[in-house]
């Protein structure tokens, strides 16, 4: 358990400078929605920096260092691409316009603290099944672990899909002011999250049976809860409230977990 907390104190750390170099650039840029792009690099910078530290991987750590470096990897690089040369997005902006108005210093500290190390947090619990499976003794895979790469698969193809989907129909300029309601939108509102939230309910089960893996499963609540309930589907639904076209697709589909449309 020394080792394990030794290891949280360690990301901890690493997790503070990239955060805090993270807010220095957008500080400069006038854009907090940075944190956004850096947010999937996160997990890769751990698990890269725990693999280094632990040489000789196992199969179980191969495992994990893959699923997280290839989500992390392709959730970067589509959020960069989807925001460059854009402007700040709307949520950080409207934090922005309401902070500033008391001050500088007040808009810096309430920054660190909501978007910063809020993240920051979020990142270090969500990342508990790669602190885990770098840093107690092993056993052989069983069936269930295989499982749960599984399902890892699964919610990849739903993130990984969904999100391409999307982004083609926002590149058509016949669908401009549109919803999305084909494709995996069809059978969830939100693929994307679902897919994110399936992923790590699979990597938990790729580590269960490890010594401490009982704590590895904040990991999935961690995420499930907040895409469900705080800053993933709540938020975003807000800005399509009262549309028909939207309380129309609302009514026949599914918020998180697919399935047939009513």
């Amino acid at each position: 358990m020394s080792d394990f907390l030794d290891v949280v104190n360690f990301v901890g750390l690493v997790l503070a400078v990239y955060l805090m170099a993270t807010m220095i650039v957008a500080f400069f840029r006038e854009d907090n929605s940075i944190i956004d792009i850096v947010y999937g690099s996160a997990f890769v910078l751990i698990a890269w920096c725990l693999a280094f530290m632990w040489p000789g991987w196992n199969e179980r750590q191969m495992i994990i260092l893959a699923c997280v470096t290839v989500w992390g990897v392709r959730l970067t690089t589509r959020i960069l691409m989807k925001n460059w040369g854009k402007p700040e997005d709307f949520r950080y902006r409207a934090w922005r316009e309401e902070w500033k108005k008391n001050g500088m210093l007040y808009f810096f500290f309430r920054s660190l603290g909501q978007i910063y190390t809020l993240q920051g947090g979020v990142i270090l619990v969500v990342s508990l099944p790669v602190l885990v499976v770098f840093t107690t003794t092993q056993s052989p895979l069983e069936w269930y672990n295989w499982l749960g790469f599984g399902i890892w698969a699964i919610g990849f193809f739903f993130e990984s899909v969904g999100d391409y989907q999307l982004d083609s129909f926002i590149r058509n300029g016949e669908n401009a002011g549109k919803i999305m309601t084909g494709g995996l939108w069809k059978y969830t509102r939100h693929p994307n999250y679902f897919g994110e939230a399936t992923m790590w309910w699979g990597l938990f089960l790729v580590i269960l049976g490890l010594p401490l893996s009982e704590i590895a499963l904040l990991s999935p609540i961690t995420i499930t809860f907040l895409l469900t309930q705080v800053s993933g589907i709540p938020m975003l639904e807000a800005r399509f409230a009262g549309r028909p076209d939207w309380e129309a697709y609302k009514a026949r589909t599914s918020a998180f977990l697919p399935w047939f449309a009513k």
